[in-house]
């Protein structure tokens, strides 16, 4: 709840500190003194828009300073905690709004935007001024209303889960059924594709291997040629060769190196050199008999590495990426035949997730359905305390289409009333006045307090257009209200007045140059003294003071 407020330098206030109180504090004073000077300071302080104007003439800033106990407000905790700005159990909100119109804003002495501030707010005070009343004309705020009183939050959240789920599948299934035509063409020629390259069947490496074997084939004569002619330099020739000069040689050094032994590196040498010409030898005479002069198998290469590089061409990929291509070819394939099984696998989920909801969007309507006969019955008895003797009122829940289904159920709320005798029940909307709806809104509220989880209910002047007894019961509601919540009241009349746990006077004064706004507390004596003012005027008479201490009396 809202503990205390400090305001300087704001419009006709020089500097104001205000403590609050739990229950219902109501706020008077003459016309024209700024009695809601102290709830448009809590609105720029909590997020709204501010603008140089509201700052003193003479002064360069206006300070606000609002302090909340939160420790009974999970929500407000939680949020700070998600923010990193919790500080224990209390919560100090600060806005200081400049003359040239910039602001600057903070929470727990951490500078924040003026967004932050007003999500904050949400989950501090609730301001609900003269015209607050029209949100009861909205369908919405009237589903919300009667979900508030059910009180079934889980229920709420498993029906949006799963009208999610199920659109989230019907948007995926018109996707894919939108580029089904499409599909179907890419489809075609994919098959074709695949079909070619399956035929000529490209393997990895390949490419690489056919290459490599068609230089060999085409130059296999100079391939026998060349290794014959080497073969007779090296050992075959009748007239020298290098293996029985490389004998000789060989020969004539190890009988040199039994005479001087540094030749052994060389007779090694020589040796292994030996060794190693022989061995070609062999290897060469192997090679020529393996040799062949294959024209058919050259052809068919050339035909292979033909079409090869025609498809590489006609794919637009390199010659060795050809295998790779065909393989991601038919991936795409078979992804291709994969979506169309997608669409018959979502016809059988969607309808599955269209179950889901229609059953748990029954029982919220079952559920909706028995709050709104309880919630009736309470508004209506509620109205009759509000002198509205003669007033039907009715919750009606009708449910919807599955077509017209929402993430909020199946069900259309409206609040359907009759003020008159001999009229039918029909809409708000056409049938109360603004303060039939007034009153209305006000039975709401006290019918919903102990669900209410914004522990200050600020009402700027909403009794505005009523007197006698309707006065009289709006203030015993507004009571009700404060046993279960902090309320802050501005109010004209008496009757409302008179029925506050505490009540807070506001003044203007003057010394002729400069004007200020001032706001106190009252005692009981000066609490008799204002509601008698209210009663009769400036000319307060006995009877004033004495119907005053009457109204103090009855709460």
């Amino acid at each position: 709840m809202l503990t205390h407020l400090h305001i300087s330098n704001f419009a006709i206030v020089r500097a104001l500190e205000i403590e609050w109180h739990a229950g219902m504090t109501t706020i008077t004073g003459e016309t024209g003194a700024g009695k809601s000077i102290s709830l448009d300071a809590l609105a720029l302080c909590l997020g709204e828009r501010a603008d140089g104007t509201v700052v003193r003439p003479g002064t360069d800033k206006a300070d606000f300073v609002a302090t909340f106990d939160i420790s009974n407000l999970p929500a407000a905790q939680h949020w700070l905690q998600n923010q990193d700005l919790a500080m224990g159990n209390e919560c100090i909100v600060r806005r200081v709004v400049g003359s040239e119109g910039r602001s600057r804003g903070y929470i727990n002495g951490v500078q924040v935007p003026a967004q932050q501030l007003k999500l904050l707010g949400q989950l501090l005070l609730s301001i609900h001024g003269q015209h607050a009343h029209q949100l009861l004309l909205k369908s919405d705020h009237q589903r919300q209303l009667l979900d508030a009183f059910a009180d079934h939050p889980a229920l709420l959240a498993s029906v949006k889960q799963h009208w999610k789920s199920w659109q989230q599948l019907k948007q995926e299934y018109q996707e894919l059924q939108k580029s089904q035509q499409q599909r179907e063409a890419q489809r075609q020629l994919l098959e074709y594709q695949v079909a070619e390259l399956d035929q000529f069947a490209p393997q990895a490496d390949e490419f690489s291997a056919l290459e490599n074997e068609h230089q060999r084939l085409s130059h296999s004569a100079q391939l026998i040629e060349s290794s014959q002619q080497c073969l007779q330099l090296l050992s075959d020739s009748d007239d020298g060769n290098v293996l029985s000069l490389l004998r000789l040689a060989a020969h004539q050094i190890s009988d040199a190196c039994a005479i001087d032994s540094k030749l052994g590196s060389v007779d090694q040498m020589l040796q292994e050199a030996l060794v190693q010409v022989d061995e070609a030898s062999r290897e060469l005479r192997r090679y020529g008999e393996r040799v062949d002069i294959d024209p058919e198998r050259l052809s068919e290469i050339d035909n292979r590495l033909g079409q090869w590089l025609t498809l590489s061409r006609k794919h637009q990929v390199p010659n060795d990426q050809l295998a790779l291509h065909h393989q991601h070819l038919s991936s795409q394939l078979l992804q291709l035949a994969g979506d169309d099984e997608r669409l018959n696998e979502l016809d059988l989920a969607i309808a599955q997730a269209a179950r889901q909801y229609s059953e748990t969007a029954a029982t919220l309507t079952e559920q909706r359905q028995q709050a709104a006969l309880e919630l009736s019955c309470k508004i209506a008895a509620s109205m009759a305390d509000l002198s509205m003797h003669n007033a039907r009122f009715q919750i009606e829940v009708q449910t919807l289409a599955l077509d017209k289904a929402n993430a909020q159920g199946l069900d259309h709320i409206e609040f359907i009333v009759s003020t008159n005798p001999g009229q039918p029940l029909q809409p708000m909307h056409k049938v109360a006045s603004g303060g039939e709806l007034s009153r209305i809104s006000l039975a709401v509220q006290v019918i919903l307090a102990d669900k209410v989880t914004t522990p200050t209910l600020i009402f700027d002047e909403v009794d505005v257009g009523i007197s006698g007894p309707v006065a009289a019961g709006v203030g015993r509601l507004l009571r009700q209200l404060g046993s279960a919540t902090q309320v802050i009241c501005v109010t004209h009349l008496p009757q409302v007045a008179s029925q506050g746990h505490q009540q807070m006077y506001v003044e203007k004064y003057t010394d002729g140059i400069h004007t200020e706004t001032r706001m106190r507390n009252l005692n009981d004596d000066e609490r008799v003294q204002e509601i008698a003012r209210l009663l009769a005027g400036e000319n307060v008479s006995a009877s004033a003071i004495a119907n005053a201490r009457e109204l103090l009396c009855t709460p």
